[in-house]
């Protein structure tokens, strides 16, 4: 079988009554060392085209029932035979009742989540049919559907393709393809990694779609969120079912270049067979359809400078990007309405056309010697505003991305990038604001997402290392400033969490991180705020966060809680190096400098540590404007400045990374709230 995007229909015909009098398939598996195993892609998927003919679905309709026009199951169909035994998953499925030669959807939900039936009856309000597979296995969340369920659920048999793993003690998600007994093969084996069985339970979710009456089986696209944005970018880069695709927070792929070739980028150390069969490296070039990249620029898994890299030679005729800045695994609405919007073009033939990706260019050789950005974007729609970033910090998981106030000069708009450190690199990217067309401004939404007047493209992710500064001549002529925020355009430099829900909201940036605004040893942080009843402010400054500025050093919080009187006036909030107080209940010293802050947060609730105990400070419900003024540093001396270019050993890194999974998770259970 020729497996290079020539994988055709022919290759997944449907199953039918006389394919269920066909024995079922055993999927083939390796018992002895010696024998032949996959080595490449189409190697590894080379036996699906026959599983997928041969074995039925056997589909099972668990639940059934109505919710606002909207006909909803809960289904689970079979992945396929495995080690004798069969391996079946739970999906919602859901369409518009009555509906006909619907666009349809597969969404592959993140680690540790679960399938969302909410998702998929936000999108059949929208006019699509949509499935969502509940391929971790986790308890499924009903949400405010008219029913109640405990009956069967995921089981993969005799595997484990759980997350977390319900059986297995082994990840078969983070790298290893050693054989056990929850493994398809019993040698090192592709077949072993669980992306391999979660991915073949997507290429089945295409098959059911296929096969249902409502569902037009040429408009099926696909969309998937962190494990599942990975899941995502795999699933368009083999099946060419999939017309139109979507990842979040996933699919940046691995980095195997020097990071002197590309400055920033995680590089991790991959065998050669994870890198030709699991790696989104083998499947990026084979990636025909449209392809929206749905990413923040902090994200902890998908990292943005390996994106950039890897994802360079993906055409822009069918590729865009809406990268949210300031956040880390989650969107602005202004970038999270584009994927809506990118499934209204590619799979309902929309109207709407997405503005083509804006031109970018980094010119370093300028007269002044100050880098100089330049953008160029699509004005077939009307550009309310191009904002410019640029950063000059290598660490891309706490670096502070500055608006560079970019200037429009005719159809361009440019700005100036003055740097500090001609040690360090420069990155650089550009979002262009759009107005959103009036029939997307309304309706319905996924619960913790609100609807948009504007919508966000980002160019293309550039950067220059140390070197190229040098040879082009650059001068470091930027300074420190003890201005940190003047309030003037609001939250800008912040990413915003809860903001819905008054005694949870969260208000962060890592600007405190940039060696611009970094505070000077022994200074005091002043701010202004109004609050018109009596409350609180819990201040939070996480340091060393992903090890960014002490390498092989934990991050500990460090916190003060702010009194806050009533009144309608502004109110200054003043903070000292002696009052801050570590969230560990070991740390008893307190934070001795501001060096190695890497996040500064404003919450009326929060963690703190009374007696010795770690204890949670909640605050009221928040009345009256969020907005502070005059973020500034009074007194003490620049004496030092530490460089953030720490990298963190991998296990170092694996613990950071399920702490992340783990606080991502909590956040996502308050967003709801704030409806």
């Amino acid at each position: 079988m020729t497996f290079n995007n020539t994988l055709t229909r022919r290759h997944f015909l449907r199953s039918t009554g006389a394919a269920l009098a066909l024995p079922l398939l055993e999927f083939p598996t390796h018992a002895a060392a010696g024998e032949k195993v996959p080595r490449n892609l189409e190697e590894l998927w080379a036996d699906f085209p026959k599983l997928d003919r041969e074995t039925p679905l056997a589909i099972e309709v668990l639940k059934a029932w109505e919710q606002e026009g909207v006909v909803c199951r809960l289904i689970r169909y079979q992945v396929g035979i495995f080690k004798g035994a069969p391996a079946r998953v739970a999906a919602f499925y859901a369409f518009p009742k009555g509906g006909t030669k619907l666009p349809a959807l597969v969404e592959l939900h993140g680690g540790g989540q679960s399938a969302s039936l909410n998702n998929v009856v936000t999108y059949a309000k929208r006019g699509y049919a949509g499935i969502s597979l509940n391929w971790g296995g986790n308890k499924l969340n009903f949400g405010g559907a008219p029913v109640t369920y405990d009956g069967p659920q995921t089981d993969w048999g005799k595997l484990d393709a759980t997350h977390p793993p319900q059986r297995n003690q082994a990840n078969h998600f983070a790298g290893s393809l050693a054989p056990d007994e929850f493994t398809l093969d019993a040698v090192e084996s592709p077949r072993n990694s669980n992306w391999f069985l979660v991915l073949m339970a997507a290429l089945r979710a295409i098959t059911f779609l296929e096969q249902q009456p409502e569902v037009d089986a040429t408009r099926i696209g696909a969309h998937g969120h962190s494990m599942g944005g990975k899941l995502t970018t795999n699933l368009a880069g083999i099946d060419p079912r999939i017309k139109a695709a979507v990842p979040s927070c996933g699919g940046a792929g691995e980095l195997v270049e020097n990071e002197a070739v590309v400055p920033g980028g995680r590089r991790t150390q991959r065998t050669a067979m994870e890198l030709a069969c699991i790696s989104d490296n083998a499947y990026l070039p084979r990636i025909t359809c449209p392809i929206l990249w749905l990413s923040p620029t902090n994200d902890f898994h998908a990292h943005l400078d390996n994106m950039a890299w890897n994802w360079r030679n993906l055409p822009d005729d069918r590729t865009r990007f809406s990268i949210s800045p300031h956040f880390n695994h989650r969107h602005a609405n202004a970038h999270a309405l584009t994927e809506y919007l990118w499934f209204e073009e590619h799979l309902k033939g929309a109207a709407f056309k997405m503005p083509r990706t804006p031109r970018i260019a980094l010119n370093l050789a300028t007269g002044d010697g100050v880098p100089h950005i330049t953008v160029t974007p699509d004005d077939s729609q009307p550009v309310l505003r191009v904002d410019i970033y640029y950063s000059l910090d290598p660490h891309a998981l706490t670096r502070f991305w500055r608006d560079a106030n970019a200037v429009k000069s005719g159809q361009q708009w440019q700005a100036r990038c003055p740097i500090m450190n001609l040690a360090q690199p420069i990155f650089a990217f550009a979002n262009v604001i759009y107005e959103t067309p009036a029939p997307y401004r309304t309706g319905p939404q996924p619960a913790g997402r609100e609807n948009s007047d504007t919508f966000a493209i980002s160019s293309r992710v550039l950067s220059a290392g140390p070197a190229q500064l040098q040879a082009a001549k650059v001068k470091a002529t930027d300074q420190p400033e003890r201005l940190i925020d003047d309030g003037a355009r609001g939250w800008h430099d912040w990413y915003l969490l809860n903001w819905g829900h008054p005694p949870l909201w969260t208000a962060t940036t890592r600007k405190l991180k940039d060696a611009k605004w970094r505070g000077p040893d022994g200074a005091t942080l002043h701010f202004e705020i109004k609050c018109e009843t009596a409350n609180q402010l819990v201040l939070t400054f996480n340091c060393n966060a992903w090890g960014a500025m002490v390498p092989g050093k934990p991050a500990v919080d460090y916190t003060v809680v702010k009194v806050l009187k009533a009144s309608p006036d502004w109110q200054t909030v003043s903070v000292k190096l002696h009052e801050l107080r570590a969230t560990d209940p070991k740390i008893t010293t307190p934070l001795a400098n501001w060096q190695t802050v890497t996040e500064f947060s404003l919450s009326p609730s929060g963690t703190t540590v009374r007696d010795g105990q770690k204890v949670k400070a909640d605050g009221q419900p928040w009345r009256g404007p969020r907005e502070i003024r005059n973020l500034r540093w009074e007194g003490g001396e620049y004496a030092r400045q530490q460089t953030p270019d720490a990298a963190l050993r991998p296990e170092e890194f694996q613990k950071n990374f399920n702490d992340a999974i783990k606080k991502s998770l909590e956040q996502e259970r308050l967003n709801p709230k704030a409806k």
